[in-house]
């Protein structure tokens, strides 16, 4: 059943851009984006690639399946860039000895150093925002929230 309409809600002002809450989030997604680029460029990683090593820097050893769940990405995207990963020297993929079907994504050294390298990257996207801890905090959380009621 359709939704009856608010009478506070403007339908004129609703379908002007600058009032569309999917374009706040993706322009800021990709002011983003080019924030992290050069600071990426640094260590040698795309976005997509920080992010997956930013989870097994947190949890090394997790599967591809669970790396996926975590970075919201199916195989067919996660692989290659996984490869890719694995051929720069940061990560190896091992086959489960019992369930050849599932692998393990471990970090190598090379993979374990570069998180000291990437620390100051926080620390510059917190600068380059001029908001506080706090204010990033909650808008993440906030973020976060409105991701996992549209998910739900």
């Amino acid at each position: 059943m359709p939704r009856k309409p608010d009478p506070r809600f403007d339908s004129n002002q609703a379908l002007l851009l600058d009032n569309q809450l999917c374009f706040a989030l993706y322009s800021a997604s990709l002011a983003m984006t080019k924030l992290y680029k050069p600071l990426l460029d640094e260590l040698g990683l795309t976005y997509p690639q920080y992010l997956a090593m930013l989870v097994l820097w947190e949890d090394d050893g997790l599967m591809v399946s669970e790396l996926g769940q975590r970075l919201s990405l199916d195989s067919g995207t996660l692989t290659p860039l996984l490869k890719r990963l694995e051929s720069a020297g940061l990560i190896a993929r091992i086959r489960d000895v019992q369930d050849e079907r599932r692998v393990h994504i471990t970090l190598t050294a090379a993979g374990r150093k570069l998180r000291t390298r990437a620390q100051k990257i926080p620390g510059c996207i917190l600068d380059a925002s001029r908001c506080s801890i706090s204010e990033l905090v909650q808008l993440t959380r906030q973020v976060r929230d409105l991701r996992d009621r549209l998910s739900a």
